[in-house]
């Protein structure tokens, strides 16, 4: 057993919002209650508690990985619509105790299914840096975690002032 620290550090954080796991567009998982991984240089990975996912579409595999940070993981075969993918889903049922937060929750390979952060489309979230995302929100302090973002429009020049265009819509449309 490896412990995280500074040259391979894991840490554990609220995902903000709601996490919905699309299979082939089916939602599989919908949670409120979802943690975030972040594993050294690794993609963010999103760990949802087992009763928000639809388990009926899941059957247990004989497979089992070993980390030395966070355990042995079981395996999980999506089946749905006719769809077999082997080994998508996996969980630490007994994890090391730096990561006990992670006991018996579900994670996704992101290559076998789209993941939707709260409003946006899968392909928003996909785009999305989930770290910045979390520094941001308000941690109950009332204040941002991080420095607030930079505008993404440019303030109006209060020295320019606005001209009258005397024909501004000219060589376009019907005559």
């Amino acid at each position: 057993m490896k412990t995280p620290n500074e040259t391979h550090p894991i840490s554990l954080t609220p995902a903000p919002g709601v996490v919905r796991v699309l299979f082939e567009g089916h939602e599989i998982a919908d949670s409120d209650d979802v943690l975030v991984l972040q594993e050294a240089n690794y993609p963010p990975v999103y760990y949802l508690p087992r009763v928000h996912v639809r388990t009926a579409f899941l059957r247990k595999t004989d497979k089992t990985t070993h980390c030395p940070y966070k355990g042995q993981a079981s395996y999980f075969t999506i089946y749905r619509d006719r769809q077999v993918i082997e080994d998508a889903v996996w969980s630490y049922e007994a994890p090391y105790p730096a990561l006990s937060p992670i006991a018996g929750r579900l994670a996704f390979y992101p290559e076998h299914v789209e993941f939707q952060l709260g409003d946006l489309t899968p392909a928003q979230t996909e785009i999305l840096d989930v770290g910045e995302v979390i520094r941001h929100t308000d941690s109950g302090s009332g204040n941002s975690q991080a420095d607030h973002w930079p505008p993404n429009v440019a303030m109006p020049d209060p020295e320019r002032e606005e001209r009258d265009v005397d024909q501004p819509y000219r060589d376009i449309g019907s005559p």
